[in-house]
């Protein structure tokens, strides 16, 4: 794909999320501290190049030798790691430029967010030292950045996120972890993921621009809270969501919420009515929270476009279909999305299949009166995804119930039909699965369609939600 960065631009992002080595300032033998939790993160995750540890006091960590300063490495450096206390950072960044490194993140805070103009003037002092350096900064005051595919970790962390088409970019480290962790048991899977924290260098935009243009990226989430490169933001947008999705979780847009972005990144307040006009005319989606981020993403990883998005909604997998159905329903037009009766041809069919009496055959279809049949719920399924008004089958299963009427075996039995049946059908399947008693079977359950490609929802309004968000990114750009 020809990209519509520039060479030098490419580079540095290549260095900064595909190293070949990585330097760890502030390296400790203590295992209690950052700065070994750092070191052993990356090499237990599998990061695919050099970790070299740097510490004045020098020693050995894991077999590593510690370097007493960025300069005494023998090999290049890429990326640097930097745990070290804020006063000693200008010293670091002169090594830095003396190394001809690509980027270093500040996992080290306490400079523009605290309000202090000392340490707003150190921050402005490290900026200048990197364009005078020729490197780029990422932070201070954040994670940094995750690779899956390079083996590199999120945070001091030997877990690496499953590869996949995600990018993440986030102003709060903590919100990025929950992210990374949420992916972990939901099954989505990341390309990029980066904690951008003060963005002193290197900002929103600057990331956006390069995972709008990455091949490995097909869709982006991003946490903001008040980026200072706002106007070019919006316009690196603009471009960003004509190749994919762009969702946007703008925070702080409280009174109480700005005050508090305030003084966790430095962020600038503005209207959040502003700021969701913005983000529309750019074309991206906005979403309310991480859950609803998550969903999104999970979604369009799962089944990409959705140009109509009008579900076949099947429910009373054992019992209590009706209310499941009225549920399924409400929900759906809660959130703008129809649900449309099936065509007298599939509901005739529906009908020799499960019969009359008690028996809901519109749209939601409630299938518990042939509770535990097999034959018959894979034809039911197979019915509905043939009716031409079906873009996607929604299935709603509770676990519980499930589990409790029909025993393992014969749950297992429909969850291997459910599981298969978007190939065999053609059209895309998601499942509502709601918290219960038996969590742990109920997670088991999700892993097991997770592993088949079919996003699980814990609710018929969330998954609404996420169906809705999709399909606004579709009809602001047709495909």
């Amino acid at each position: 794909m020809q990209s519509g960065l520039s060479k030098k631009q490419l580079e540095q992002f290549e260095r900064i999320f595909y190293p070949r080595s990585i330097a760890v300032a502030g390296a400790s033998t203590d295992q209690r501290k950052m700065g070994y939790q750092w070191v052993a993160g990356l090499l237990s995750a599998g990061y695919k190049g050099v970790v070299y540890p740097v510490n004045p006091g020098g020693g050995e960590i894991m077999n590593l030798k510690i370097y007493p300063r960025l300069t005494d490495i023998p090999g290049p450096v890429d990326l640097v790691i930097c745990c070290i206390p804020r006063t000693r950072v200008l010293g670091l960044l002169d090594d830095c430029a003396a190394k001809q490194i690509g980027a270093i993140y500040f996992f080290t805070a306490g400079f523009r967010e605290t309000g202090d103009p000392e340490w707003i003037a150190v921050e402005e002092e490290m900026a200048r030292r990197a364009r005078k350096g020729s490197f780029r900064i990422i932070g201070p005051n954040c994670i940094g950045i995750s690779c899956p595919e390079q083996g590199i970790p999120y945070g001091p962390s030997p877990l690496v996120n499953k590869i996949g088409s995600a990018g993440f970019i986030s102003q709060s480290g903590g919100h990025a972890g929950k992210m990374a962790a949420i992916s972990l048991t939901r099954g989505i899977g990341f390309s990029k993921v980066a904690s951008i924290g003060n963005c002193c260098d290197l900002g929103a935009a600057d990331f956006l621009e390069y995972m709008a243009w990455d091949p490995k990226t097909g869709m982006v989430g991003m946490y903001l809270e008040g980026p200072r490169d706002s106007a070019r933001l919006i316009q690196v947008m603009r471009g960003a969501t004509q190749r994919k999705p762009v969702f946007v979780w703008k925070g702080g847009r409280t009174a109480a919420g700005a005050r508090a972005a305030s003084s966790h990144t430095g962020a600038l307040a503005a209207s959040p009515s502003v700021w969701s006009g913005a983000l529309h005319q750019a074309g991206a989606v906005e979403v309310n929270g991480l859950d609803e981020m998550a969903d999104a993403l999970l979604l369009y990883q799962s089944v990409g476009r959705l140009e109509r998005a009008n579900p076949g909604i099947i429910c009373g997998l054992t019992d209590g279909g009706g209310g499941e159905a009225v549920l399924s329903a409400d929900a759906c037009a809660g959130q703008g999305i129809e649900v449309i009766p099936f065509t007298e041809k599939t509901r005739r069919e529906l009908l020799g299949v499960l019969g009359q009496v008690g028996s809901v055959l519109v749209n939601p279809v409630d299938v518990s009166q042939r509770s535990g049949n097999l034959q018959a719920f894979e034809k039911a399924i197979e019915i509905v995804a043939a009716d031409s008004d079906v873009d996607l089958i929604a299935v709603y299963e509770n676990v519980d119930l499930l589990i409790a009427f029909l025993g393992r075996a014969l749950a297992d039995g429909m969850n291997e039909i459910v599981a298969t049946a978007g190939g065999k059908y053609g059209k895309p399947v998601i499942v509502v699965s709601p918290p219960g008693t038996l969590d742990r079977e109920r997670l088991e359950v999700e892993s097991r369609f997770s592993e088949a490609g079919i996003p699980v929802f814990p609710s018929m309004e969330r998954a609404a939600r996420a169906i809705a968000n999709v399909r606004q990114h579709c009809r602001m750009h047709p495909g």
